[in-house]
């Protein structure tokens, strides 16, 4: 258990490092202003931002993540003959990675479409 405590806080820990435009349901993508009005694209990106709040973060992936890898990987390595508590260990680092990564790609991806979908020129 100490173990998959340690995996937990680590993946936290690097999931909240990912960029200087803000991560997650915080993320303001690059925008083309040409032809905006600055005050209205920052309402809109701030509604957007609450639209990405309704998906699983980062935090919650990579919880979910890990606990999955955890599962899989003991079982895996179990039916292979090797240590279940190391391929839980590798399960759990793997999958809580991973699930850091979507969540974070999934809320951006919120804000980036919305903002599409509002008339905006998205540009990363």
């Amino acid at each position: 258990m100490k173990s998959i405590i340690s995996i937990l806080i680590i993946v936290l820990m690097f999931s909240g490092c990912a960029s200087t435009r803000g991560t997650g349901s915080d993320y303001r993508p690059l925008v083309d202003t040409k032809d905006h009005d600055m005050a209205k694209l920052t309402q809109d990106t701030e509604d957007c931002q609450a639209y990405a709040r309704q998906v699983a973060g980062a935090a919650d992936q990579a919880a979910a993540g890990a606990a999955f890898g955890a599962v899989f990987g003991a079982l895996i390595m179990a039916a292979v003959g090797g240590s279940s508590r190391d391929g839980a260990w590798v399960g759990a680092l793997s999958g809580g990675v991973s699930g850091a990564g979507k969540g974070e790609h999934d809320q951006r991806t919120v804000i980036s479409r919305c903002l599409v979908g509002r008339g905006y020129n998205v540009l990363n």
